[in-house]
């Protein structure tokens, strides 16, 4: 597994968040978390990703225990984040943004540029300018650049419209295409279904239950039932 989280735990203060969560994501894999608001989706994603410590368990990347290793390690050694919101270097131009985040692979900056090209239009212009919708396609952007093994992605496809929904759901697929591993976190039940192999639903703090994509969208109103949607 490029991915291993092993009765993780995690903590804001006083108060657990984390109850003892085990995930597995293999190299060209998609599994998608779902779940409520307040379920502990982004402190999960925030604690696989170095950016949030855990107070037991482990986090394996490609078998080597990254658990107490800062979140830069982390990605160096081949972790990505997709963070929710648009977390973008405004100050730096488009390409700018993508050249900081490159590492050695098969999708360079100009090839991405020529994948997105809402952000090769826009190449030369301050991230800090681009709209929101505009600013999450280059975060997500910028995640393809790394050329990582496990990319984490926290609600990739808020604030944005069908379209560039669209453009995720290719990027997504080009990722496990290419023997990537992705965790994705989302609340949008339709997108996750698009691109996941596997479902898991978390609920107050751990996962409950985990199934094949197949299953999930061959029931999709078991899906919404144990999300607590109408």
């Amino acid at each position: 597994m490029v991915l291993e989280v092993r009765d993780l735990t995690t903590h804001h203060g006083s108060g657990q968040v984390l109850y003892g969560v085990s995930l597995a994501v293999g190299a060209g894999e998609c599994l998608a978390v779902l779940g409520r608001n307040g379920m502990g989706k982004t402190t999960l994603v925030h604690t696989v990703a170095g950016l949030h410590p855990a107070t037991g368990g482990q986090v394996l990347l490609d078998e080597v225990d990254v658990t107490t290793v800062a979140a830069e390690q982390r990605n160096r050694a081949g972790m990505a984040l997709v963070p929710q919101g648009h977390r973008v270097f405004g100050s730096l131009t488009v390409t700018e943004n993508l050249a900081v985040a490159a590492r050695p692979g098969p999708h360079d900056v100009e090839s991405v540029l020529d994948r997105f090209p809402i952000l090769r239009t826009r190449s030369g212009q301050r991230a800090g300018n681009l709209s929101g919708g505009q600013q999450q396609v280059l975060v997500v952007a910028r995640a393809l650049v790394a050329n990582p093994a496990v990319v984490l992605m926290d609600e990739p496809s808020e604030g944005l419209d069908p379209r560039r929904v669209g453009m995720v759901v290719r990027m997504v697929d080009d990722l496990v295409a290419a023997g990537t591993g992705v965790l994705l976190v989302e609340q949008r039940v339709g997108f996750a279904l698009r691109v996941a192999t596997r479902v898991a639903i978390m609920e107050r703090g751990t996962i409950t239950r985990e199934m094949d994509v197949a299953d999930a969208r061959g029931d999709p109103e078991a899906i919404h039932d144990l999300l607590g949607l109408s």
